[in-house]
């Protein structure tokens, strides 16, 4: 019930590094490896999510499979047979009587097929769910369970991928933290001025300097006030950096547990002006908007403190939006990875990935010499929460064979049911999941196609934390 397609996002980063020896590569392939076993490990949690209510609401469960494929091991307790498969990327449990026979019909007889193609295909999948049922299982079957409990079972799966996922990214909001903040104390201090576009990060002879190298700032001094006022924060302080173009201003600086009092006076440049998300705002004519700032020449620190509590919903929500961004534009990002797979298009690092690609970055985030062992922990636990954010959302779409395409069906019928009842006409009876099989063979063929070309540009066009 759970697919081998991973979304996840991903940004691409620059600067980073990897010097290759023995001990990098073993921290690499022990990312992966800890990476396979957590895929792992949420499907087989994602299938006892579909387990667990399935057995509470009496339906008889005959398998329980961790993976596809020929079976590894396997072990009967009860009549379930819990089991692992050979190929780990989904699993599955085998629940008796997932379709209706047709209506009036006994549930053991499937009547005689026609000869189209997509009725064949109901009918096969009618048949072969009734020859799991015995003779006394027929009040076990899971199309009889009330709609609400059909509903439960199959929302178990995503259910517990969702509660992996804020688990995860949870804990790493409240321990690690997720957002980067800029402090006030300087990080950089740019030696000269250089022209915006030009691309170089060397001064040449004749280049003027900052202001900031001109008034004798150095990396590590934190700004205590400016233009006579204290500086509170980043963000404030730039805007009274941007506000004092060409106005000489006092400014106090903390340096080696000291105050230093110089004056600065910082240039007028111009800069193309963006909105509140930090999206540039363009002309009517598509041009970009400019304004005129001032400009000293300093970078600040970042930090990325640890958040509270009150942010893990904020932070779940995120992932969740951004998950569904990219499961909601999938068609058109599958062509963008075919295109940069087989042509020159660049690959996009906030597009779709598959199993291999999220395994590349596993395997990096462990070996980039400027990652702290702490960073390397929390990155590794960050990708299995999107992982499992990921399973969640794409488990969700009302498509057969996936967990929302039975939710559907069952909501479906509840509802024809309620207008039934309504208008006071005879119950309409369990809705033809059966007959929905068609789109499951498309469905399951689209995924099919979906991983291979995945597998395929995550090996000839991987997106790399490397850049």
């Amino acid at each position: 019930m759970t697919g081998g397609t991973v979304l996840a996002a991903a940004t691409a980063g620059s600067g980073l590094t990897i010097t290759w020896s023995v001990g990098t590569v073993v921290l690499a392939v022990v990312a992966v490896l800890v990476f396979a076993l957590g895929l792992a490990a949420s499907i087989a949690l994602h299938e006892i999510g579909h387990l667990v209510p399935a057995k509470r609401f009496g339906v008889k469960v005959t398998q329980y499979m961790v993976g596809f494929g020929p079976t590894v091991w396997s072990r009967r307790r009860g009549e379930t047979e819990y089991g692992v498969k050979g190929v780990p990327l989904g699993g599955y449990i085998r629940m008796l009587g997932m379709f209706p026979p047709h209506r009036g019909e006994d549930p053991s007889v499937v009547r005689e097929s026609s000869t189209g193609i997509f009725q064949t295909m109901a009918d096969d999948a009618r048949r072969l769910s009734a020859e799991e049922v015995g003779p006394d299982d027929d009040h076990r079957v899971f199309w009889r369970l009330p709609v609400w409990k059909r509903v439960v079972v199959m929302l178990g799966g995503p259910a517990m991928n969702l509660l992996l996922a804020v688990a995860l990214l949870g804990g790493v909001a409240v321990t690690a933290g997720t957002v980067v903040v800029p402090t006030t104390t300087v990080a950089v201090v740019q030696e000269c001025v250089l022209p915006a576009g030009t691309g170089r990060d060397t001064c040449p002879e004749d280049a003027p300097p900052t202001p900031a190298a001109e008034a004798g700032l150095l990396a590590g001094d934190r700004l205590v006030s400016f233009d006579g006022r204290p500086v509170t924060g980043w963000d404030a302080v730039r805007d009274d950096i941007r506000d004092a173009a060409g106005r000489r201003v006092p400014l106090v600086v903390e340096r080696d547990g000291r105050e230093v009092t110089t004056t600065i006076t910082p240039i007028a440049t111009r800069v193309a002006r963006v909105d509140e998300d930090g999206e540039v705002l363009l002309a009517d004519d598509g041009r970009p908007l400019t304004e005129e700032v001032g400009f000293i020449g300093v970078r600040p620190e970042q930090v990325q403190p640890a958040q509270p509590l009150s942010d893990v919903p904020g932070v779940v929500l995120d992932a969740f939006t951004g998950t569904a961004s990219v499961v909601v534009t999938l068609p058109v990002r599958m062509i963008d990875v075919a295109q940069a797979a087989f042509g020159d298009a660049p690959r996009d690092p906030d597009g779709p990935i598959g199993i291999v690609g999220v395994g590349r970055l596993s395997g990096e985030i462990a070996a980039i010499d400027q990652i702290s062992s702490v960073d390397k922990v929390t990155g590794l636990v960050s990708i299995m929460g999107s992982l499992n954010m990921a399973l969640f959302v794409f488990n969700l779409l009302p498509l057969l064979p996936l967990d929302g395409g039975h939710v559907a069906g069952a909501l479906y019928e509840g509802a024809r049911r309620r207008v039934a009842a309504l208008r006071r006409r005879p119950d309409p009876g369990p809705f033809d999941v059966a007959r929905l099989m068609p789109v499951a063979y498309v469905v399951g063929g689209l995924l099919v196609a979906m991983s291979v070309l995945l597998l395929y540009a995550d090996i000839v066009r991987p997106i790399s934390l490397l850049g």
